[in-house]
């Protein structure tokens, strides 16, 4: 029951870090920081700060060549999971971006029934009640028009993040690593990643870059929705389930529009509110309800 506490607390941790990207990258934007940079200085850093503490601790960075090649794949799907999102946000509203990415609980849960692993039907209630919390959440007003590319986007990041989140839970090579190993090898392929798309896509990374501010925020991305975020995913994701670790990734949505409100602002409406209630409802039915934890 302890380790099933510290789990569940793990992926609540996980949702509201990685929630906190707006605090951090809205200014940043604002400011005329492009997305090739914010992205690539968000792992650079992360890469930077994790190996500085790997190192104090004089923790091996030693890997076989099997966990190699699943740390390699790992880091490709979280990399493409963020870049799929934000190319996603040039085409249709970050709400409904938003939204689509969310059906990522859907497809861990398709994904491990694939694997004949079977979540409870008190897990598959908590997926679709937070689903429709998240609908409300992220309910827009009608006037953008949706392009299918910024649809294919959304859920191509959904995708990706499910399958992060599987092949934590299953693969037997990536359980022989600490969290913090493998939060620092797959964030180093996220650098090699978004450093060859800048390079390609020729954009300056230190544009828009100007006095501590930027630094501060990239620091702040760096450490919470990255590091934070990522090591306790797969500390949730080894104790609880990959199904219930993503459902509990409902907390994302939610810590984003209360930060919306509180740093910049941004109005609270009824939507909102009955969005919170559903989704925080239907964690709680997950978490008290009884059942077959190996299930899920």
């Amino acid at each position: 029951m302890a380790g099933t506490f510290w789990g569940y607390l793990a992926g609540i941790v996980t949702g509201v870090t990685y929630g906190l990207n707006p605090l951090f990258a809205v200014p940043l934007m604002k400011s005329g920081v492009s997305v090739d940079t914010i992205l690539f200085f968000r792992y650079f850093l992360a890469v930077v700060i994790l190996g500085a503490w790997l190192a104090l601790r004089k923790e091996s960075f030693r890997i076989t060549w099997h966990q190699t090649r699943r740390l390699l794949v790992l880091g490709l799907l979280f990399s493409l999971s963020s870049l799929t999102l934000f190319e996603a946000y040039h085409y249709i509203p970050s709400g409904v971006a938003t939204t689509i990415v969310f059906l990522y609980p859907v497809l861990v849960a398709l994904i491990m029934m694939f694997l004949k692993v079977y979540p409870t039907w008190q897990v598959w209630v908590s997926i679709i009640a937070t689903f429709v919390g998240v609908l409300f959440l992220c309910r827009t007003d009608g006037t953008h028009t949706m392009q299918w590319r910024g649809l294919a986007l959304s859920f191509a990041s959904a995708l990706s993040y499910a399958m992060f989140i599987v092949i934590i839970n299953r693969s037997r090579s990536v359980h022989q690593i600490s969290n913090t190993l493998l939060t620092f090898y797959a964030l180093l392929t996220g650098v090699v990643v978004f450093s060859l798309h800048a390079f390609f896509s020729h954009a300056p990374l230190l544009a828009g870059i100007h006095g501590v501010s930027p630094w501060i925020n990239l620091i702040g991305l760096a450490l919470l929705p990255t590091i934070v975020s990522t090591a306790t995913l797969a500390m949730a994701t080894r104790i609880i389930g990959a199904t219930r670790a993503s459902v509990l990734g409902v907390f994302e949505p939610v810590t984003a529009i209360l930060v919306g409100a509180i740093a910049f602002g941004e109005s609270i409406t009824a939507n909102i509110v009955i969005g919170i209630i559903l989704t925080m409802a239907a964690i709680v039915f997950m978490i008290v309800s009884p059942g077959k934890r190996k299930s899920a």
